[in-house]
């Protein structure tokens, strides 16, 4: 069994004037990340949307002093991106799908991820979205820890670092022994 986890594809990551975007290389992924969302969900595999959430004025969060505020709970910057919002709202419904808020980087930490994935009997996680060496590494890296085997969708991850995307790429094969496809 198979989970599709789509990671902070929205606005304020992605959006050409979001808070905190990656800009053109998040833009660039779109199609993919649409695809593979749509060939999950149609085959009937789990397919979670991990989403950053803050509150605003939030001054005890971590990362409050590493980057500017985004994903305000409650504004439009948290709104999945593009076709990919679009997607959600056709598949929302579908008991495969699942909405997820997450506070920290990794999609597990802090969350029931690891559970729901469990009780569905998933040992292989398929990630996608962004940012490529942030929220996507680090939950990689919990996978990792978690014993779930890795797939990373290098056309469905981006970053606003090439240089941390590419150095992500190559820790996820060489220190983690996902497939990177």
């Amino acid at each position: 069994m198979k989970a599709l986890i789509n990671i902070d594809y929205t606005h304020d990551f992605i959006a050409d004037k979001g808070a905190l975007t990656v800009g053109k290389p998040g833009q660039a992924i779109e199609g993919e990340i649409v695809r593979l969302t749509r060939e999950f969900a149609d085959a009937g595999d789990f397919v979670v949307f991990a989403v950053d959430v803050h509150d605003a004025g939030d001054q005890l969060h971590p990362e409050t002093a590493l980057f500017p505020p985004h994903n305000i709970r409650g504004t439009e910057g948290r709104g999945l991106y593009g076709e990919l919002g679009e997607l959600y709202e056709q598949i929302k419904d579908r008991p495969n799908v699942y909405f997820m808020d997450k506070t920290r980087y990794s999609a597990f930490v802090g969350t029931d991820l690891d559970l729901k994935l469990r009780e569905r009997g998933i040992t292989e996680v398929h990630l996608v979205g962004d940012v490529t060496d942030i929220c996507v590494l680090h939950t990689a890296v919990y996978a990792y820890s978690l014993n779930y085997k890795i797939v990373v969708h290098k056309e469905a991850v981006a970053s606003f670092d090439p240089v941390g995307h590419e150095w992500a790429l190559n820790h996820f094969r060489n220190c983690l022994g996902a497939t990177v496809i």
